[in-house]
């Protein structure tokens, strides 16, 4: 597994680009103003923007990834289910229509909406059991006033119709034969999404493995999740069941930063108030574990520095910034 260095996120936007000839239907005309992608010719492939067309926007999605792997398939996608995660974050669910659309736990997705120019980037956070399952793929996504985070909030509705290609090298995608590892899963704020992701396909594999015997061997995980309050603690139920469901295998630290109202009796043996320590994480060190980290960028500097310093091989080291 290769260190990953991906600058992606749940509020990035990027100047438009035509969209691939594959788009069918209403969302065929997804973007019109176009800047040229150049591609190779290879299943996955890297999109190299050959004009740059300077944005408004800081955080560019297109430009910030335009040389990190990207899937071929771009598929439309129609909402299937949309629901307040948090009082600042929608959580959405797609049904996928492209059956050869896949992914792996971390992934992100650009994100193509009719009639908006500016394409969005955001974490899957869901397995990729259930897009095998079922054919969905949740998001969760922050209120910013970036324009596809703007048309989340404001616009989308059941139906609405989208495009999404897979792309990221931030993932968990360990085959049958692999050495059993630990993950160290660390998270700040919608920074979340890929590892929540992750922690569910280790779920998968944990049952997987439980019902037939066979398949890969997971070790133990454990999360680590920072946010402001324990209303913007995403997940919460989800992360607690699976806790509660593989007490032996799967166990959680939720951190709170500015908690001003009591902690419910469910959740106070979870939370600690105040920031992940250094401490924490390097109690879990050791030659079996896998580091994930992700969340703003100076916590994912920081936990990535005193990782390398604590002599953890980089080759362990996977992370993910996310930016606003």
């Amino acid at each position: 597994m290769e260190t990953a260095w991906v600058l992606t996120g749940s509020t990035m936007a990027c100047a438009a680009v035509l969209a691939p000839a594959m788009l069918r239907g209403s969302v065929g005309a997804i973007c019109t103003q176009a800047a040229l992608l150049r591609a190779t010719p290879s299943p996955l492939r890297h999109l190299t923007l050959t004009s740059i067309m300077k944005s408004r926007w800081k955080t560019d999605h297109l430009e910030r990834t335009a040389n990190v792997l990207r899937h071929e398939v771009v598929s439309a996608a129609k909402v299937c289910g949309a629901a307040q995660e948090s009082p600042s974050v929608k959580r959405l669910r797609l049904l996928v229509a492209d059956g050869d659309f896949t992914f792996k736990a971390g992934q992100w997705i650009d994100f193509f909406i009719p009639g908006v120019s500016v394409v969005g980037g955001f974490s899957i956070c869901s397995s990729p059991r259930l897009l095998e399952q079922e054919r969905i793929i949740e998001l969760a996504v922050k209120y910013t006033n970036h324009p596809p985070a703007l048309w989340i909030h404001n616009q989308c509705t059941l139906d609405s119709e989208v495009a999404v290609r897979v792309g990221g090298e931030f993932y968990f995608d360990p085959q049958p034969a692999d050495a059993s590892r630990n993950l160290v899963l660390i998270a700040g704020g919608v920074g979340i999404n890929p590892l929540l992701s992750i922690l569910r396909h280790s779920a998968d594999l944990h049952r997987e493995r439980a019902n037939k015997g066979s398949g890969y061997e997971m070790g133990t995980i454990k999360l680590f999740y920072s946010a402001k309050n324990t209303s913007e603690l995403l997940f919460k139920k989800n992360i607690l069941d699976l806790v509660n469901e593989f007490p032996e295998k799967i166990a959680c630290s939720l951190h709170v930063t500015k908690q001003t109202t009591q902690i419910s009796a469910e959740l106070e043996p979870y939370i600690t108030e105040g920031r992940i320590t250094e401490k924490e994480i390097r109690d879990h060190i050791s030659k079996e574990t896998l580091f994930y980290i992700c969340g703003p960028p100076p916590m994912t500097d920081f936990f990535s520095k005193q990782l390398a310093n604590s002599h953890v091989p980089q080759e362990h080291i996977c992370f993910e910034k996310w930016w606003l």
